[in-house]
This record gives C-alpha cells, sequence and structure tokens, in this order.
C-alpha cells in the first residue's frame, strides 16, 4: 500500500507520466527514525568538511579521491578497470587511453565540468545535466525524444532478468515539466524548506525516475549529489563522493528506489542515504587523516635521509597529488630539471617510498603508501 497517500506507478510497463512533482509531504520525511538519521548524518559530514577545509593543498584531496569515484561509479555500471590501468591513463593525460579507462577518465572529468559549471553559474539547470551526460558519454544528446522506448529491466542471471521493472516517463514535454520541478526544487530554499541533505536524497530519486537521458542518468546522478552539497556549502570541494557505499550495497540501493515508485516507499529510501553520507563521511575523514600522516612521516624521512634532496617539501607534494608520476610531470611542473627528476625518483625508490614499474615500455613510480590508503 502507498505511505501516506504517495501515488504509486500501477503499471511498470507502461511509461509513469504521473510521476508526482515536488516537493514530497512532509509525513514522508519527517518522521523520528529519518531525522534521528539525518543529525549522524549532519555531524559526520561537517566534521569532514572541517577536517577537509584546513589543508592547505585541497587539489591533493581532490584529485586522489575523485579518482577513486570516477572508477567506483563505473563499477556500478559494469564498466570495470584496475587501479593501475587508471592511474596509468590519468599520468599519462593523454588519448591514448582506451576502453574501461577511458570510460571512468571520463566520468572524472564530468565531475570537474559539472562542478566548475555550477560555481560559475551558481544554480542548477538543464544545462547543467546535459553537459555532464555529455561528458561521460562523449555525445551531443540532449533530453529523451519522444520516440525513445526507454525501460529499466532487471539484471543479474536469475529467473527475473530481463524482466521490467520501471518505465520511465515518456514524451519531451513531460520530461521537461518534470525535470524543470526537480530543478526549482533544488534552487527554491524558501519555497522547499527541507534539509539539504533530505532535499539531496529526495532529488537523487526524482532524478533516476525522470531518467531524462537515453544513457548515463545513473552516472550523472551520482555526480549530482556531490555537486548539490558543495553548492550548499556542506562541503568546500568535492571530496565526498557516495559510490562506494552504494556499490558495496547495491541491492538495497535498486531496491529503495523501486520501493518508492512500487509501495510509496520514502523511509528505506532516505535512510539509505543518510546512512551512505554518514559511512562515506567517516570513512573520507580517515582516509584524508591517512594520507596526510603518511605524506609527513615520509617528508620527514626524506629531510633526514643524508642524500639531501632540493626542496623535498614540493617533491612530496606533488607525489601526493596521483599514485603514478612520471619524470616528465617533474620536469613539466618546474621542479626539477629532467636528470634530477630521475635521480630524485630512484632515489626515493631505494628508500621504499616509490615503486618503479614499466608499464609499455614507459617507466612509471608508484607512491606506495598512496597506493595503499585509496585501495582500503
Amino acid at each position: 500500500m502507498s505511505k501516506v497517500g504517495y501515488p504509486v506507478n500501477p503499471d511498470r510497463n507502461i511509461p509513469w507520466n504521473k510521476l508526482p512533482l515536488l516537493p514530497i509531504e512532509k509525513d514522508l520525511y519527517h518522521t523520528v527514525e529519518i531525522l534521528e538519521k539525518l543529525g549522524d548524518a549532519k555531524a559526520a559530514l561537517a566534521r569532514l568538511h572541517g577536517r577537509s577545509a584546513i589543508i592547505p593543498n585541497q587539489g591533493l584531496l581532490i584529485n586522489t579521491i575523485s579518482l577513486q569515484e570516477a572508477k567506483i561509479s563505473s563499477a556500478i555500471e559494469n564498466i570495470f578497470t584496475t587501479d593501475d590501468e587508471l592511474y596509468k591513463a590519468y599520468s599519462d593525460q593523454n588519448n591514448e587511453s582506451t576502453g574501461a579507462s577511458k570510460e571512468v577518465l571520463r566520468y572524472r572529468e564530468a565531475l570537474w565540468t559539472g562542478y566548475n559549471y555550477i560555481k560559475k553559474n551558481g544554480s542548477f539547470d538543464q544545462e547543467y545535466f546535459i553537459n555532464v551526460v555529455n561528458v561521460i558519454k562523449q555525445s551531443s544528446e540532449t533530453i529523451r525524444p519522444d520516440f525513445s522506448n526507454t525501460t529499466i529491466r532487471q539484471g543479474g542471471t536469475g529467473p527475473n532478468a530481463g524482466t521490467i521493472i520501471y518505465t520511465p516517463p515518456r514524451g519531451r514535454l513531460i520530461i521537461d515539466e518534470k525535470l524543470n520541478n526537480l530543478i526549482e526544487f533544488l534552487n527554491d530554499d524558501d519555497q522547499f524548506k527541507i534539509d539539504h541533505l533530505l532535499k539531496m536524497a529526495i532529488a537523487h530519486y526524482q532524478f533516476e525516475a525522470i531518467h531524462p537521458f537515453r544513457d548515463g542518468n545513473g552516472r550523472t546522478g551520482r555526480i549530482f549529489n556531490i555537486h548539490y552539497l558543495t553548492n550548499k556549502g556542506l562541503l568546500d570541494v568535492p571530496i565526498l563522493f557516495l559510490s562506494r557505499y552504494i556499490l558495496d550495497h547495491k541491492n538495497d540501493y535498486y531496491a529503495g528506489l523501486q520501493g518508492i515508485s512500487q509501495r510509496g516507499d520514502w523511509n528505506e529510501w532516505l535512510l539509505f542515504m543518510l546512512r551512505a553520507v554518514e559511512n562515506t563521511s567517516n570513512i573520507t575523514f580517515h582516509k584524508i587523516n591517512d594520507i596526510m600522516s603518511v605524506k609527513d612521516s615520509i617528508l620527514q624521512h626524506v629531510k633526514n635521509d643524508k642524500t639531501k634532496l632540493k626542496n623535498p617539501e614540493s617533491l612530496i607534494e606533488f607525489l601526493f597529488n596521483q599514485p603514478f608520476t612520471k619524470v616528465k610531470h617533474l620536469v613539466f611542473a618546474g621542479l626539477y630539471s629532467e636528470n634530477t627528476a630521475r635521480a630524485y625518483l630512484n632515489k626515493l625508490c631505494e628508500m621504499d617510498v616509490l615503486e618503479k614499474k614499466e608499464i609499455e615500455g614507459h617507466h612509471y613510480y608508484l607512491n606506495k603508501e598512496l597506493y595503499r590508503i585509496l585501495s582500503e
């Protein structure tokens, strides 16, 4: 039965053109259980915000953590790459990467495209979503056309695999109406006075239910989450990514989405998303502490070595911007000449700080501790 009168989807095989507009009724999110979990999530997020804000080089965190987010969010869509393949592709910074690594790097590029768009424009609009999905898909599409027969089907290999579990609204005018309503809900905090974390969770469901694009909706929706948090000032920079939690609880994630359309059950969905924020905030907080602690420890280790490297602070700082480093990176950054850069990187290998790897005839230097922390 529908909860508190929330209209449900009567037939999952027919486009849900009557998907309710936002906002949802207050009784659907203003419960003791949700408010308690909301307090936990907000406290964890605030602690993360406070920790990240005092780090001088926030780019260090953004570069490393966003790479893992790109990898994990893509894995939800069954796009898999190894850490080595991804870090190699990112360190090369050219068009040689192919397959899954290239798709993952497009996701990371979309993270920054959307972040910069919102930072410049200050609010969400259709162009924001279109820009993000087009970077992900390397396409030039807009909203699904009227003839696009899009359906969501059961995944896996079980007896119900391939069956339709949801059919999103169809028709450009209808999709425009739903999407514009969502955008108004996101931008107008005077008319829609709902806590930002709850708003993010409600909006994430609504975006996935509208499903405005032929493909790429899942990744676009997950990117939107972090951009909403930074837009509302809950984080200064995009370092909280929920994809790991979603991947680890993938069945619960999709069950939560279906629970709303089929039973009007917002409670389980909102609790899931609040748990995701709390859990991910705590993990990211500890990950940041680990990265900063080991960076400082390595710097002191290098300074104590009898072989005095010039400008060790900048060198170690640079090595924590990404797991793989090449000689040319240090040269292009203006830190050292080619010979000095190579000598210093090899020296750090001798000190067990880095590991030299030869991949397809090219030499890469792996930051072993950063690699370990990101892989956990």
